[in-house]
Order: C-alpha cells, then sequence, then structure tokens
C-alpha cells in the first residue's frame, strides 16, 4: 500500500518520530483498514503510548487531529488503493466478481467512516428539529438525487408532507411555501453546487431550517449556509465515473435519521403502516 498518500507519508516520516510516535506509526501501518473505526484511547491501548502522543503524531505529519488523520486515512483506502470510480477502470481487467468485491469494500469502508464525521449534537439537534416540523423538502441533482428520492418517501411514510422534486424551477415554488418550522433537507456531495445553494438561500428567506447532507468541508457554501450539518466523509474523486460511495454515506444518514424518527413517533402510524401493507398485499393478488 506504499502508494497511498498517507501511508506513504508515515513510511517516508518514520526517522523524523519519537519512540512512541514511531510505535504508533508502525501499528496504523499494519492495521490501516481498522484505524478509521478507532480513537485515540484506542491507540494508546493498543500501542502503549499516551493518547497526547497520537495527536503529537498526527501533527508530526502536518494533519491537525486525529479526526482529520482518520477522514485522510479513509480517503486514501478508498479511493486510491482500487481506483474502482475514476476512468482508470477502463485499463484494469477484473472479472465482475473481483469487482465485486472491491465495491463490496469501498462501500463499507465509507459507510463506517461517517462514525468520524458525522457530529453527535448535529444529530441530536436534527431529530428535535425533524419532531416539531409539519414539511420536509428535499432536495439534491445528479447522483444525490436518488438520496433524496429515498428519502422523500421514507418520511411520507411516517405521515410528513414530504416532498421532492429533481427539476430546479419546480423546486423553487416549493421552497416559496416554506415556513418558519420547515425543514429543507439538501443533499450534495461537494457543497458548491449552484442549484442547490439557491434553493438553500431561498428558502431559508422564508425562514425554513436548512439540513445538509454533504461533505465535511468548512469552507464549501452549503456547510456554511446550513443550520444544521450532517457530515459525510470525502470519498469520492474530481473525475470519477459516478456517484458510488457517496451515495451510501448519504443513504446511511438518510436511514439513520428514518429510524430514529420512528423510534420516537413509530407507534402512531404503525395502524396506517399496517393499512399499507395489508393493501400491498391485496393488489399483489
Amino acid at each position: 500500500m506504499k502508494h497511498l498518500t498517507i501511508l506513504s507519508k508515515i513510511e517516508n516520516y518514520m526517522d523524523r518520530f519519537s519512540p512512541a510516535e514511531k510505535k504508533i506509526a508502525v501499528y496504523i501501518l499494519e492495521n490501516a483498514e481498522i484505524v478509521p473505526n478507532l480513537t485515540t484511547k484506542d491507540i494508546s491501548a493498543n500501542t502503549g503510548s499516551s493518547e497526547a502522543s497520537v495527536v503529537r503524531f498526527c501533527k508530526t505529519i502536518g494533519i491537525g487531529s486525529f479526526k482529520s488523520f482518520k477522514l485522510a486515512l479513509v480517503r486514501d483506502l478508498t479511493v486510491a488503493e482500487f481506483n474502482i470510480n475514476d476512468f482508470s477502470v477502463t485499463e484494469t481487467k477484473d472479472e465482475p466478481f473481483e469487482l465485486f468485491n472491491k465495491v463490496t469494500y469501498v462501500n463499507k469502508a465509507a459507510v463506517e467512516a461517517t462514525l468520524t464525521t458525522v457530529d453527535k449534537k448535529e444529530l441530536d439537534k436534527a431529530v428535535a428539529t425533524l419532531l416539531q416540523a409539519e414539511k420536509l423538502l428535499f432536495y439534491a441533482v445528479g447522483g444525490s438525487a436518488v438520496s433524496a428520492i429515498d428519502a422523500a418517501y421514507k418520511f411520507t411514510k411516517l405521515g410528513y408532507t414530504s416532498l421532492t422534486s429533481l427539476d430546479f424551477h419546480t423546486m423553487l415554488p416549493l421552497a416559496a411555501n416554506l415556513k418558519s418550522g420547515d425543514i429543507l433537507i439538501v443533499i450534495s456531495t461537494s457543497g458548491r453546487t449552484k442549484d442547490i445553494l439557491e434553493v438553500a438561500r431561498f428558502a431559508k428567506k422564508r425562514g425554513a431550517t436548512i439540513l445538509a447532507i454533504t461533505k465535511l468541508d468548512p469552507s464549501s457554501p452549503l456547510y456554511k449556509e446550513a443550520d444544521i450539518k450532517l457530515c459525510t466523509p470525502d470519498v469520492e474523486q474530481d473525475h470519477r465515473i459516478g456517484s458510488i460511495a457517496s451515495r451510501m454515506t448519504q443513504l446511511n444518514i438518510i436511514d439513520t435519521l428514518y429510524l430514529a424518527m420512528f423510534h420516537r413517533i413509530g407507534k402512531s402510524v404503525l395502524d396506517k403502516f399496517t393499512e399499507t401493507r395489508e393493501e400491498v398485499v391485496r393488489l399483489r393478488r
């Protein structure tokens, strides 16, 4: 795995590390795949070093925090190792089952990486805000659009007025009818898509809360505009054949919100769930 940016950098810095940092470096090189799911306390216990040494190790290689280090490592593991999502895929000779294994690994690693990017306080805030909302409007474009459609469908089942459209000109009148207490949920990997930003700003003027599902990038316009930020790891390249790992992280967050709401209001909609299920079964006959 020497071609991976972060791991290669660790190897190159071996002579600069203190004895404690070197133990941490060796552990990470030998266990890179599990490190994104560990805490500084875990690394400390597994290497016999202090948590302060883990932080110093990150700073030695030019990364400000262990959280940022894990994000960089996840990007290397999911994108650079297999290159399954850029145009170089045309140069490989992988059989379908080999690609299946690679896609599975990349998706799994990306979903697990959301454990390091989703802030607990922001997630709690999202659920508390959803509990008070009457109308939900979902918007995404491109590869993220399927995530918006899935979310709108799920929350409709919970009894919300839950709307979405793939068309920008349809979204504008929908956003114009939002009010204080309503929520616009926008989904964007980059956080820089013009249509997404225009709708978000328009809805904000109407008094709606803006909930963004976007990559962890404090410099992005969407990150700055959002009232609530549920962040995904940066696992996609700029030049890619499609949204693969990023879509899985979006769906993972949406499923979490859906289950959190079902956990809180599910009893009030169980009868409707049962009626819907019975109707579906009846129509199959």
